[in-house]
């Protein structure tokens, strides 16, 4: 009587052991459902699980959909997959497959941000690196509520926007890539140069707006105090400023070759029509933009022009301007020769 009583539990632990078996290997058997090659996958922000697995089918990831639903089903955790680029290794079993897209890291960009630039063309140089559209990071770094959350008193984040050489999460909303740069700024800014600013009378805005104005002038760290110190000398006078990339931003579209005609322009960023600063930056300066403009040379200048051989001559008086013009049409001229 005990052996046939002990039967039944011979196999119903039988039976136990071969469904853990299986279930053993439904979830840990490598190459089950999965390539045997490496395969790729782009998940994009807003991308729900179902159009994952779906595509991970058609890539040929996975040979069956059902298997990695049933795993989620079980493990639901598992179905939280971030946005990103994934390279995905071989002959995984349905576990490590979804557990790997679950908790995989995700890329990394590195991204260079020239000084100068725009706000528009920063959104276009981030548009071609991460998985954004240019427009996107427009609206955010124009979003009124990002604004008020970093204090800036504008319509944009113009000029707030730190270049430099950064890593991005490749899958970064156009909200966390504007957060970042001007976290950047933040950052740099520190309470010692607030305090150069203040004692200098200068607002964040007037700062970020003279700065961007030397950044667009030269590209010579060496030469940016000189070209501070002109515009600063020239609105302690009430001369206007007089700058072309004023007039270049005020036209919008392409840089190009300035006329006569362009001078007229109708805008409040045209400093040959209106005295003092522009109502805003009209690029992102860099940090040497920015401490030029609160360490200027101490200069008597209120005249710069291009020497045509890289950098420029400066002048106080307007005679001495003029032969600097000269000066430089020669060069021009013996160039084009």
């Amino acid at each position: 009587m005990a052996s046939k009583k002990a039967l039944p539990r011979r196999l119903l632990f039988t039976a136990g052991a071969i469904l853990l078996t299986a279930l053993a290997c439904f979830f840990f058997l490598p190459g089950l459902n999965t390539a045997s090659r490496t395969t790729h996958i782009i998940v994009h922000r807003g991308k729900d699980f179902k159009s994952i697995i779906d595509e991970l089918y058609h890539n040929g990831s996975i040979k069956s959909t059902w298997p990695v639903e049933v795993t989620c089903r079980i493990l639901p955790n598992l179905q939280h997959i971030k946005p990103g680029r994934y390279t995905i290794p071989p002959e995984m079993s349905n576990f490590w497959f979804m557990y790997y897209l679950h908790t995989h890291k995700q890329d990394e960009v590195r991204v260079t941000i020239p000084e100068g630039l725009p706000l528009r063309h920063i959104a276009r140089l981030l548009s071609k690196k991460l998985d954004m559209d240019s427009t996107e990071f427009m609206a955010a770094a124009s979003d009124s509520r990002l604004l008020a959350r970093h204090n800036i008193p504008a319509k944009n984040a113009e000029g707030y926007l730190l270049p430099g050489t950064y890593n991005f999460l490749w899958a970064s909303s156009p909200e966390e890539a504007a957060t970042f740069l001007i976290g950047r700024f933040r950052h740099f800014y520190t309470d010692k140069l607030k305090n150069t600013a203040a004692s200098e009378g200068l607002t964040e805005t007037t700062l970020l707006t003279l700065a961007s104005i030397v950044e667009a002038e030269t590209p010579l760290d060496q030469e940016k105090p000189l070209v501070a110190s002109v515009y600063l000398n020239r609105l302690k006078k009430n001369i206007r400023l007089q700058a072309d990339p004023t007039v270049q931003y005020a036209l919008g579209g392409t840089a190009r070759r300035l006329y006569y005609k362009d001078l007229a322009a109708d805008s409040p960023y045209n400093t040959y029509r209106h005295n003092g600063l522009p109502p805003g930056p009209i690029c992102n300066p860099g940090s040497a933009s920015i401490l030029a403009v609160l360490n200027p040379a101490n200069t008597n200048y209120l005249y710069f022009v291009a020497t045509g051989k890289g950098g420029h001559n400066f002048a106080e008086s307007l005679a001495e301007h003029h032969e600097n013009i000269k000066k430089y049409r020669t060069a021009r001229r013996n160039t084009l020769q």
